[in-house]
């Protein structure tokens, strides 16, 4: 496995909760994508997003309520919507199995990359510390993935010490958050938002960074 298959890697552990639905196709190689439900610490559960090729589908039992384990990478995407382009997040999932006994952690993502615009610190009115950061994940074929993040306390205060271009890797869990948009004055519309939360982060120094060869040939460009 390459460098640009380490730098992101998430691992779930969910229920299924919708049925499969046809994404697209690429090298004569079906795509689909479900819901998956992934619980919290909390009795709080997110949805979200999973891409599949139908030749991970082989020799399981895949169904709607079925408990499962993905294994894979955070990917993004610009699509265009009601008139305007945005950043969708999907897990693009590349090992599938049955999850038989749950973990304390089912919800685990690991990310490496380059912070693209400068972070934004804020409070609460409660008085919490939060800061959001997008960062640039490299991917073969000189792509990048676009991972919209969350930090908090102690780390939203570290975060307004980097600036653009900084390399840092982050453990955190992928998160799905509902919010409401205002189209008219009569008009709220509800919407959800994907984020990475982190709960550990550093920053690389480029001089402890040592750069391998790529060797992205047996990846094909799926997203």
């Amino acid at each position: 496995m390459d460098n640009l298959m380490l730098n992101n890697k998430i691992y779930l552990e969910g229920k299924v909760i919708s049925d499969l639905a046809y994404s697209h196709e690429m090298y004569g190689e079906g795509f689909y994508v479900f819901d998956l439900e992934v619980p919290r610490l909390s009795d709080t559960k997110d949805v979200l997003s999973v891409t599949i090729s139908e030749r991970l589908l082989t020799g399981i039992e895949f169904k709607v309520g079925s408990d499962i384990i993905v294994e894979g990478q955070l990917r993004s995407y610009n699509k265009f919507v009601d008139g305007s382009n945005r950043l969708i997040l999907t897990v693009f999932a590349r090992n599938l199995t049955e999850c038989f006994e749950r973990s304390k952690n089912p919800n685990q993502i690991f990310l490496d990359g380059f912070i693209c615009k400068p972070p934004v610190y804020r409070t609460t009115p409660f008085g919490r510390e939060i800061a959001d950061m997008l960062l640039a994940v490299n991917r073969a074929y000189n792509k990048s993935d676009y991972i919209p993040t969350i930090a908090w306390g102690r780390n939203s205060r570290f975060c307004q010490t980097l600036t653009v271009g900084d390399n840092i890797r982050i453990w955190g869990r992928l998160q799905s958050r509902e919010y409401q948009k205002k189209i008219t004055e009569d008009n709220v519309i509800k919407k959800v938002a994907y984020e990475v939360s982190i709960s550990k982060m550093e920053k690389v120094n480029k001089e402890s960074v040592m750069m391998g060869a790529e060797d992205s040939s047996s990846e094909k460009d799926i997203i």
